[in-house]
C-alpha cells in the first residue's frame, strides 16, 4: 500500500532546508536528527511502526509509544521554555532551545560544567520526567546558558518551579492517557 505520509523520506529533498530547523521531537517527517541517541530511539520506533500493518496490535502499541515519547519531549521543552521566559529570555527562548545537527558547543571548556549542571537539574529538580535519559540536546541548551551567564539562575529557578518531590508522592506524567 502506498502511504507516503508515513514514509520518513517522503519529503526529504524539498523540505530538507526547512526541516533543518525542526526536529523529530515534535515533527514527524524530519530525518535530520538521528545523531543523538534519544533521536535515534524515536526514529527507529517510527521506522519499525511504518513497516507494520496499521490494523495490527503492534502498530497500535508502537504508535502510542511514539505519541507518548513526543508528548513527554514537548512537556520537557515547555518546562525549559517556561523557566527561560521567567528569566527574561522571552524573545530568545525558542532559539535557545533550538538544537539541530549544525549546533556546536560554544566552548569545549564549558562541556564539563554543562554536564554537571544538567546532571544536577536531573537529580535535584523535576524538570525532566523520572524515566528521562540525559539528553545531548539539553547539553547544548545549558552550554548556551553558561555563555549567557544564566546557568546558575536557571538551576535555581528550576529548583523552585519544578522541585524534586519526595519519592513517595511522585506524580508520573507519562501515565496519563492521551486526550
Amino acid at each position: 500500500p502506498h502511504c507516503s505520509n508515513n514514509n520518513p523520506y517522503a519529503s526529504f529533498g524539498a523540505t530538507l532546508a526547512r526541516d533543518e530547523e525542526q526536529n523529530l521531537w515534535s515533527t514527524p517527517h524530519d530525518v535530520t536528527h538521528t545523531e543523538a541517541d534519544d533521536d535515534r530511539v524515536l526514529y527507529n520506533m517510527i521506522v519499525v511502526r511504518n513497516q507494520l500493518d496499521k490494523d495490527s496490535e503492534e502498530w497500535q502499541k508502537l504508535n502510542y509509544d511514539i505519541y507518548t515519547l513526543r508528548q513527554t519531549r514537548k512537556e520537557v521543552r515547555s518546562r525549559w521554555k517556561h523557566i527561560l521566559e521567567d528569566l527574561g529570555f522571552q524573545k530568545e527562548a525558542d532559539s535557545l532551545l533550538s538544537v539541530t545537527k549544525l549546533s556546536i558547543i560554544s566552548d569545549s571548556q564549558n562541556m564539563g560544567k554543562a554536564r554537571d549542571i544538567l546532571l544536577k537539574l536531573s537529580e535535584e529538580t523535576n524538570i525532566f520526567p523520572t524515566s528521562w535519559e540525559l539528553s545531548e540536546r539539553y547539553l547544548f541548551v545549558v552550554d548556551r546558558l553558561i555563555a549567557l551567564d544564566a546557568a546558575d539562575e536557571f538551576f535555581k529557578m528550576a529548583s523552585v518551579v519544578y522541585p524534586k518531590r519526595p519519592s513517595g508522592e511522585r506524580v508520573d506524567d507519562s501515565q496519563k492517557a492521551p486526550q
